[in-house]
């Protein structure tokens, strides 16, 4: 990678700010990130080359970081949240109960054989989606609580399922690199907190703030960073190192500068690099020589959703379910480590992420209709 593709990578990443600047259609960032990595990448013009390794690497640190900012999005600390933790639970375990099935439909309909996968995907929730959407529209009230309980288990839950199912026959070693990264957040956690309690924290925001040396900030690149290199050291995606960083640093409450800070970094240059790479990476021309991968992009998007609404016989709106459907960091780590594990059949990985952009836009209608009808 030269200055001047990656001048290229950056001026394409503002694809997503314009796309989503009218506020009536309430559309993600992401989705102009990735229509753009997808025109100039494989499907497209194939000026952006998404192997070459610099290019591979900065994308990485850039899902790390997006896997994190998810992660610290898990409102972990707030009491009325944890007392809808109960809702929440009941809510995402019936759709992955209905997700399983749903799955094994899928695989069974497409002669596939990857039922287990899709039933994660489905049973999936992303809280770096749906919980932006919920601040950005102000929704509020007891159901929106539930929402983000059941949000925040269905992520959490699916972020450890997915390296277990996707290569089963290295399920156990996954499953001990998981324990592995989920044992060193604690530690993070416990030591972030003691420096808190200490005031060790306090001295140390005081300082850097009076002399500019941002030493938060790259304390928060320090621990993602590592958790990210445990995960890859135990064969576990980045996935899970970014997002255990993130609960961590929830757990003890982020500052709000540090969080502006890792905001500026992440959403002003690795994250949008990170999701044009994954449209440049994308070869939608398999969908037209496959054209049955676009039948299986409908069928896992709208399953999803139908999957999250099911919950509406336990009493939650069909809208606050289609929310809870939108999806991101899961189905990306599903193309990304099945591609690399060869795992995933010709046009599969884009049927996938058809899939996600379909959860999105519903996601994206339903809030639309919730903030609608929200008093003023």
């Amino acid at each position: 990678m030269t200055f001047a593709t990656l001048a290229l990578v950056v001026a394409l990443g503002v694809a997503g700010p314009l796309l989503a600047l009218p506020r009536r259609l309430h559309l993600p960032v992401i989705l102009g990130e990735l229509i753009a990595g997808i025109i100039f990448g494989t499907t497209g013009l194939r000026i952006l080359d998404a192997e070459d390794p610099i290019f591979v690497f900065l994308a990485d640190m850039g899902f790390a970081l997006v896997m994190f900012a998810a992660g610290t999005h898990v409102p972990v600390r707030d009491p009325a949240v944890r007392g809808a933790l109960g809702a929440g639970l009941v809510r995402a375990a019936l759709v992955g109960v209905v997700a399983a099935v749903a799955g094994w439909a899928v695989a069974q309909a497409f002669g596939i054989g990857h039922g287990a996968i899709y039933a994660v995907l489905m049973a999936s929730s992303s809280a770096a989606i749906a919980l932006p959407i919920v601040d950005s529209m102000r929704l509020s009230g007891p159901p929106v609580l539930a929402l983000t309980a059941q949000v925040a288990i269905a992520d959490t839950a699916c972020i450890v399922a997915l390296p277990l199912v996707i290569d089963p026959g290295n399920a156990a070693r996954a499953a001990v690199g998981a324990v592995v990264v989920a044992a060193c957040a604690v530690v993070m956690f416990l030591i972030l907190r003691y420096l808190q309690k200490t005031g060790a924290q306090r001295q140390v925001h005081e300082v850097s703030e009076e002399r500019k040396f941002t030493l938060e900030l790259r304390v928060s690149l320090v621990l993602v960073f590592a958790l990210c290199g445990v995960a890859s050291a135990t064969h576990v995606s980045i996935m899970l190192g970014g997002f255990a960083a993130g609960l961590a640093v929830a757990g003890v409450g982020e500052p709000r500068r540090v969080a502006k800070q890792v905001f500026a970094i992440s959403e002003g240059l690795l994250a949008p690099l990170f999701f044009v790479w994954l449209g440049a990476r994308l070869d939608l021309r398999e969908l037209g020589e496959h054209p049955q991968f676009i039948l299986l992009g409908l069928a896992l998007g709208v399953g999803a959703v139908a999957v999250h609404c099911t919950t509406r016989v336990i009493g939650q709106p069909l809208a606050h379910g289609a929310l809870a459907a939108a999806q991101i960091g899961v189905p990306v780590a599903a193309v990304t480590v099945g591609s690399q594990l060869g795992v995933l059949v010709p046009g599969e990985s884009s049927a996938i992420m058809l899939a996600t952009l379909c959860t999105i836009v519903i996601a994206t209608v339903a809030a639309s209709r919730l903030a609608a009808k929200a008093p003023v």
